[in-house]
Parts: C-alpha cells; structure tokens; sequence
C-alpha cells in the first residue's frame, strides 16, 4: 500500500466487517502531546466511501506502551495498524458518522496488541466473514473507481486475523464461484458479484442504522 503524504488517503477502500466502505483520510505525521501526558497523536477523517456527506472526524491518541512496540511513526511503519484500529471501532460501534461532527478521541492503546504473543490484535474472522469481506472489497473498490483490489494486501490480513495466504486461498474459492475475477494477483468483480449490488448497499444502511440507534441511545 502506498505511504500517504500529509492528509492524503489511503488509496484503497477498506470495508468493516459489518460492511461499511470507508475512505481513510490521515494528517500525517504523529505529533507529540503538549498537554504534559506521554502520548502522541494523529488527526484523521473516515468518509463513507460513496458519501459525500457523512464522515467522523478523530484524532488518534497513541500511547506511550505501544510507541516502544512500533518501528517509527512514520506512514510507511504503523498506517496500516492505523487505518484497523479505526476499522474495530467502528466494528464496536463507538464512531458515527455524521454530516459534520466534533472530533472524537480514539485511544489507540494496549488493547490493540497481544504482547503474550508479541503481534497485532484486531480480532479473528471466520471463513464465512473472511468471503464476504473479499466480495465487499472487490464490490466496492470496484464499483466506485478503485479498480481490482490485491488479495495479498498485509493490512487486510492483520485486520481478519489470518494470513495473506489464507487470503487468496479464499479468493481463489471465491473465482471459482464465479464471483471474482483473478489476474496479477488483483480480484475484480464479475457480472454475478455485481448482481448483489442491493444486498451490499442493504447491508451498509443496516449498520448505519445500528450505529445511529447505539449512538442515540447514549444521547438519550
């Protein structure tokens, strides 16, 4: 994945595994806090991708335990952690996206990390998550002009918990059933993936809502 420059985006749409497409927008670099407290931080912008409207605004507050677990806070060595630890947030429902909205504090902290094992922890998906989260991706990246995705992509593996073998081990499958196209390493969508075009978009409104409907709830 290409290193971002100073508010640039990620060049890839990566999908949640409760199907939302979002559009990673991070002001690099990390700056240290000022306020007396050991830990550094990262303004960003997560976009529906396709949305020109709802977006939430954060700013990632890395902490000082892991800061010795990274090799630096540069983009090429901690954004794809970045862009997962945003992703499990909105996995447990505790971002919203709005039409404007204040910026929003994520602790990007130890519990993103098994130190007993000495690696990342995003969370473990299951063969059937792992499918339908390639569909999502070729689906979206596909449909809004990201072209064919890599299937190797080391971000994505993190995120599911698995490998980028067990990755094209799945796609590989999922060519086989027609569904998507392989070549060069890179998955584009076929005729009958996109016939599923209204379970995708279904699936984003479903969890809009439920993050609406946690998040009013909190409001009161």
């Amino acid at each position: 994945m290409t290193s971002p420059n100073n508010g640039a985006a990620s060049t890839r749409i990566y999908v949640t595994l409760t199907g939302l497409p979002l559009v990673f927008h991070l002001k690099w670099p990390f700056q240290k806090s000022t306020s007396g407290a050991d830990f550094w931080f990262l303004h960003a912008d997560l976009r529906l991708a396709g949305n020109d409207v709802l977006h939430s605004p954060v700013a990632i507050n890395l902490s000082a335990t892991l800061r010795d677990v990274v090799p630096s806070l540069e983009a090429k060595d901690i954004e794809g952690v970045v862009i997962n630890a945003l992703r499990k947030e909105v996995d447990r429902r505790q971002l919203e996206f709005l039409k404007s909205g204040k910026l929003v504090p994520v602790q990007f902290s130890s519990r993103h990390y098994d130190f007993k094992r000495n690696q990342w922890a995003f969370g473990k998906a299951g063969e059937e998550e792992l499918s339908l989260l390639v569909l999502r991706s070729v689906y979206w990246n596909g449909k809004l002009g990201r072209g064919p995705v890599a299937i190797d992509d080391a971000t994505e593996a993190l995120y599911a918990g698995t490998t980028a073998e067990h990755m094209a081990g799945i796609a590989k499958k999922l060519e086989s059933q027609g569904l998507i196209k392989l070549e060069g390493g890179r998955a584009g969508a076929t005729p009958a993936l996109l016939e599923q075009s209204a379970k995708f978009e279904a699936d984003v409104q479903e969890a809009l809502a439920e993050l609406e409907k946690k998040h009013a709830f909190e409001r009161g």
